[in-house]
């Protein structure tokens, strides 16, 4: 293949992982804010409008798996195409007008998302070998900065489409429908080469990640990260009101816990693919984390801005190692799909049981504190498993 060949490919790859990983999380988080006008227009109980956001965390917790033993034996590129095929169907369902296709279209959606998530890290691995650091920094500040803005200008983009909740929902269909087109001109470019290259096939690798030491350290490491960065996104603002805060100024202090992520996301990972052992950085995101919590807990809104600037640097460490550790301790693009599916199973599982923990813990102890105590341990174990999944070993060794 020609190296003008290869440069085409490479700007084509780099564009589909914008796109897809701007597809991963808005349809999530641009859901929250005008969930009310959906239970108010559609007549939802308050169980029936929670199960819209808890959908699709099932699906991730209990398709991950099933995804990756689907992706080992199917090119990446189609499982990313269907991907973005369930995720155009499921949009345009959610927001058709009626109850039923609100939940089909948000299962839909939740299969599309947990489709990307599993493959995305394993299609970095295969396109770009030599600068996986890069692209998963690129991968996972796009996400985070896509789901910022989605849940940010949600209601602003339902009153200036005048469609209202479904305007807020449906114009993400606008992102997914470029990054399938762009999949599908990658799929053409690379079928004119006359002879397939090797790196464009899934090598096979026997081990089992759920017998596997790291690959379960990386599966609680993802799955702890994942829930203190839940409770954080549902309980904060709950908790700052109950403080004495403004509620909105509550917003702006979740912008500032957002905002300081992504400058984290993207170097974190060109640093970490450098190291042979990432503890340091793991270290330094259980520090963050405890001590940003700490100061949640015993100063409560005095230096909240130096908290949440805290903990978004701790949260936006985690999750960036979490998603490099798929690739970076695999030694094939196999085993990358395999310690994906497994980690992102466990790890949403978790993450689905931290806010309702969160609440339950204030309902026995209206200040708060054992609530964030409970955070505490939970960075505490983060760092401890988080040590043993940057250790310089591969999933496939043990």
């Amino acid at each position: 293949m020609t190296k003008v060949g290869r440069s085409q490919l490479s700007v084509i790859g780099i564009i589909i992982v914008i796109l897809i990983a701007g597809n991963l999380r808005s349809p999530i988080t641009s859901l929250s804010p005008v969930l009310s006008e959906i239970m108010t227009k559609l007549e939802l109980s308050n169980f029936q409008g929670s199960l819209l956001t808890s959908i699709p965390l099932l699906v991730f917790a209990g398709g991950s798996v099933l995804v990756s033993r689907l992706g080992a034996k199917i090119r990446i590129q189609y499982t990313l195409g269907l991907s973005l095929i369930l995720l155009i169907l499921g949009l345009y369902l959610r927001v058709y007008g009626s109850v039923s296709m609100l939940y089909i279209g948000s299962f839909l959606i939740g299969i599309g998302i947990c489709i990307g998530n599993v493959m995305t890290p394993a299609y970095i691995k295969q396109v770009f070998p030599d600068k996986i650091g890069l692209m998963t920094g690129v991968f996972s500040v796009t996400m985070n900065l896509f789901a910022a803005l989605a849940a940010g200008y949600s209601i602003a983009i339902g009153e200036w489409t005048r469609l209202g909740w479904q305007g807020s929902l449906g114009i993400w269909i606008i992102w997914s429908i470029p990054a399938l087109l762009v999949l599908s001109i990658e799929l053409f470019l690379s079928k004119m080469r006359h002879h397939e290259s090797k790196s464009s096939k899934i090598l096979k690798s026997k081990f089992n990640a759920f017998r596997s030491k790291q690959a379960w350290y990386i599966s609680i490491f993802m799955g702890i990260q994942s829930l203190v960065y839940f409770c954080v996104i549902a309980m904060l603002p709950t908790v700052l009101i109950d403080y004495g805060m403004d509620k909105g100024e509550t917003g702006f202090v979740l912008l500032a816990f957002q905002l300081v992520m992504a400058p984290v996301m993207f170097i974190c990972p060109v640093i970490a693919s450098k190291m042979k052992e990432q503890q340091s950085l793991v270290y330094l995101a259980g520090i963050l984390m405890v001590a940003g919590i700490g100061l949640l807990t015993v100063f409560k809104t005095q230096y909240i801005y130096f908290t949440a600037v805290m903990i978004g640097m701790s949260t936006g460490l985690a999750f960036s190692l979490s998603i490099l550790f798929f690739s970076l301790k695999s030694r094939t693009t196999d085993g990358t799909i395999k310690v994906s599916g497994q980690a992102q199973s466990i790890g949403y599982l978790i993450a689905a049981l931290g806010p309702p923990v969160f609440g339950m813990l204030h309902d026995w102890d209206s200040s708060w504190n054992m609530s964030f105590y409970f955070l505490i341990v939970m960075a505490i174990i983060l760092t401890l498993s988080g040590i043993g999944a940057a250790r310089a070993r591969f999933v496939e060794d043990y």
